[in-house]
This record gives structure tokens, sequence and C-alpha cells, in this order.
């Protein structure tokens, strides 16, 4: 939760962040890792290690896609996550990798991730990996402020 908080501090309103109930959070979390809607679905994390120690320090969720104009062949990146502080150290590029090589042994042909528009370290990102906007837009309702998303896209 606290990943999730921070890298969305900037985009939502702080009470909405605050009022996130960590018991509830961690409990749908715990039911997407061990039962997920389909065996499509995944979430894979991402751990800094030590020699004293290890963190999960970010993740990535996919299933197939839900957008009414994607195909059964389209994988859709729910969430992709890595905490700030943790960034720059190949985790994201890592679970990109690893969600692509399940994808592909799943059939998918392509995938997608919705990017809120006002988070620009995700549309680099992805476009770094071969990515790229297809014109699709959308905008999330979160306490009567809506938030934009473009659609991103890639052949696998």
């Amino acid at each position: 939760m606290a990943t999730w908080q921070i890298a969305y501090r900037r985009l939502f309103p702080r009470h909405v962040l605050a009022d996130l109930d960590e018991t509830e959070f961690a409990a749908t979390w715990r039911d997407s890792i061990m039962a997920p809607p389909t065996e499509r679905h995944r979430v894979l994390v991402a751990v800094e290690q030590s020699s004293t120690s290890s963190y999960v320090v970010g993740f990535i969720a996919s299933g197939p896609a839900e957008d009414p104009d994607a195909g059964p062949d389209v994988a859709e990146i729910t969430e992709l996550l890595v905490e700030p502080r943790w960034g720059r150290r190949g985790h994201g590029s890592r679970l990109l990798a690893a969600a692509a090589d399940h994808w592909r042994d799943d059939a998918y042909t392509s995938a997608l991730a919705w990017v809120f528009d006002q988070a620009p370290a995700m549309p680099t990102f992805l476009g770094s990996a071969g990515w790229a906007p297809d014109g699709a837009r959308r905008s999330l309702d979160v306490e009567d402020m809506l938030v934009p998303q473009s659609r991103y896209a890639t052949l696998l």
C-alpha cells in the first residue's frame, strides 16, 4: 500500500490515499495472488536484496485485457509500480520482461496499459521498452476529480 500511496501522491487527493484501509488493501492483493480470476492473471514482484535483508520494492499485475475493443489475445497491465526510492535499478524492466515472457507463454500477441497522463515516468518507461500510445483515452473519476489516462500498446 505504501508504494501505491507514494507513487500516486501527486495524482489523487491526499485524503483518498490517507483513507485507504491497509487491512482491506492487503486482503484484496492477497486474493489477487492466491486466487486469481483466471490462470492468465498474475502478480509478479521485484525484490531488492542485500546480505542481511530483502524488500519487496515493486510489482506488476496483469491479465486478459478488459477493454471492449481488445481481443482474447491481448494482455493488460493492471498495475506496474516500483517504489520511487528503489527506482532506476532495473526492477521495472525486469518485471516487464518477466510479464512479457508469461504473456507469450499464454499465447497473447499484444499488450496494453492505461497510463496516468500526469505521471510522466510511466510513458517514458514504456516508450523506452517499445510501447506507444494507441490513441485511446479515458478519465477516472476519483472523488469528483477526473484523472486522465492514455492507453499504451505493444506487440509481443
